[in-house]
C-alpha cells in the first residue's frame, strides 16, 4: 500500500520564537520525512520569521488578512492526500501524523481530533492546561486533520470568521460523517501566561461571535451549548464522568472556573 503524502499547513505572524520548535516537531515524526510537505502562510511578519521557516521549506507564503484565508490559501498549495493544520506556537508528538495517517486509512475517518496540551510557565498554565483536557472531542473543539479532497467539497474555512472558523469548519465536516479522535497530542506553548493577554486574545475572538451565531441562528442547538452558560460551565465538565477530575483537583478546578468567569464577564461588557 502507497504511503500518502500529508501536507502540514502552518499559518504564522512574527513567530521567530516559535516556528523553529514548530518545524522541528514535524521533522522528527516517526512517519516518513519525504512523504511530509511543509507549508508556511505568513502574514505580512515584521521579524525573522519567513527567514527561519525557509530553512526547512521552500513553501513559504505572504498570505492574509487573517487565519481562515491564509489556512484556505495553503490547502490551495497543498499536494499531500491528508492535511494538518497548526498554529505556529504549536508542536506535534513525535507519532501524531502515524496516527491520524493510521487511522483514515484503516478506520477509513475523513477528519481527527488531536488531543491538545497546554504547556509553559506557572500556575495558570497548569490550570489552562486542566480546562483543555475537558474539551477534546466536544463541540467546543475542533478537528485538525483532514482529507484534503473533503477539505475542499465543504469549501473550507468561512473566510468571514475568525476565532469561531475553527466550530464552523467542524460542523460543516461532521455533517460528511467518520471522524474520530487519536491518542498522541499536540503540544500548545502558551509560554508565560498573563490574564491579560489571555483575556486580551479571548475577546478579539469575542467580537466574530455575531457573525457565527447569524450563520447557524441563535436557536440553534450546537450554539446554544457553544456559547451557552449551562454547557459551557457545568455540563463539559461533568459529562461523560469527567466530573472525577473536578474532585481529585479541587484547586484547578475553582481556579478554571475563575478564568472561565473572567471570560463571561468580558463578554456580556463586549455585547454591551
Amino acid at each position: 500500500m502507497a504511503v500518502p503524502d500529508v501536507s502540514v499547513i502552518i499559518t504564522t505572524r512574527n513567530e521567530e520564537n516559535n516556528i523553529v520548535a514548530c518545524l522541528e516537531s514535524a521533522r522528527k515524526q516517526t512517519y516518513p520525512a519525504e512523504k511530509i510537505e511543509l507549508i508556511i502562510v505568513d502574514n505580512n511578519s515584521k521579524d525573522k520569521t519567513k527567514e527561519l521557516a525557509r530553512k526547512y521549506t521552500d513553501k513559504v507564503y505572504n498570505y492574509g488578512p487573517e487565519r481562515s484565508a491564509q489556512r484556505n490559501y495553503g490547502v490551495r498549495q497543498a499536494e499531500g492526500r491528508y492535511i494538518l493544520y497548526l498554529d505556529a506556537d504549536m508542536t506535534l508528538s513525535m507519532p501524531l501524523i502515524a496516527e491520524c495517517v493510521g487511522k483514515c486509512e484503516k478506520e477509513q475517518r475523513i477528519a481527527l481530533y488531536i488531543p491538545e496540551r497546554i504547556i509553559g510557565r506557572g500556575f495558570w498554565i497548569r490550570v489552562r492546561d486542566f480546562e483543555r483536557s475537558f474539551y477534546n472531542a466536544t463541540c467546543i473543539d475542533a478537528v485538525r486533520f483532514v482529507r484534503k479532497d473533503r477539505f475542499l467539497e465543504i469549501g473550507g474555512f468561512d473566510e468571514t470568521l475568525t476565532g469561531p472558523e475553527d466550530w464552523d469548519f467542524d460542523r460543516r465536516i461532521k455533517v460528511e460523517g467518520g471522524i474520530d479522535i487519536i491518542n498522541s497530542p499536540i503540544y500548545h506553548n502558551e509560554g508565560n501566561f498573563t490574564l491579560k493577554e489571555y483575556l486580551d486574545k479571548k475577546l478579539y475572538y469575542i467580537q466574530y461571535f455575531d457573525q457565527y451565531i447569524n450563520k447557524w441562528g441563535r436557536n440553534d442547538p450546537i450554539v446554544k451549548k457553544q456559547l451557552g452558560f449551562y454547557y459551557r460551565y457545568i455540563s463539559v465538565f461533568i459529562e461523560n464522568g469527567k466530573g472525577r477530575k473536578l474532585i481529585i483537583r479541587p484547586v484547578f478546578s475553582f481556579a478554571l472556573l475563575f478564568l472561565r468567569g473572567l471570560v463571561g464577564f468580558g463578554y456580556l461588557l463586549r455585547k454591551r
